[in-house]
């Protein structure tokens, strides 16, 4: 497992910074979406619902790509590479709702929809570079 630069672990642990997390799609295009996220135990964890693009990309030993940007200076990032060694539905909902407190100070998350399944994914970091 790589180890995250301390310079940079603020990113990861006590900003509310912004994860553009890059998958590959079936015919082998690149997708990036903008995502909450939190760090655990040396691991990186997202949220999405079934059915979106994400949960169709992100698949169990799955490799992935973010790019966390400070956002007090953007010129201040770390790229994370990794392979997604968990998917799980349970706690999936604990999990949204404490990204939701995360980054809007809210209990609960907000945006669910009737019958939404969500699905959290944890990410186990193999290599990452910092600038600035």
């Amino acid at each position: 497992m790589a180890i995250i630069p301390e310079t940079h672990l603020d990113l990861l642990t006590g900003k509310k910074a912004f994860a553009n997390v890059a998958t590959v799609m079936k015919d082998g295009t690149p997708q990036v979406t903008p995502i909450w996220f939190d760090y655990a135990n040396g691991k990186i964890r997202i949220n999405t619902a079934r059915g979106r693009v994400k949960a169709r990309t992100l698949k169990q030993n799955g490799a992935v790509a973010l790019a966390i940007m400070d956002p007090d200076n953007p010129y201040r990032y770390i790229q994370v590479r990794g392979r997604v060694i968990s998917i799980a539905e349970q706690g999936a909902d604990a999990h949204i709702d404490g990204l939701a407190k995360k980054y809007l100070g809210q209990d609960k998350y907000p945006f669910r929809q009737p019958g939404e399944v969500r699905v959290m994914y944890e990410i186990e970091p193999t290599s990452a570079q910092a600038m600035g």
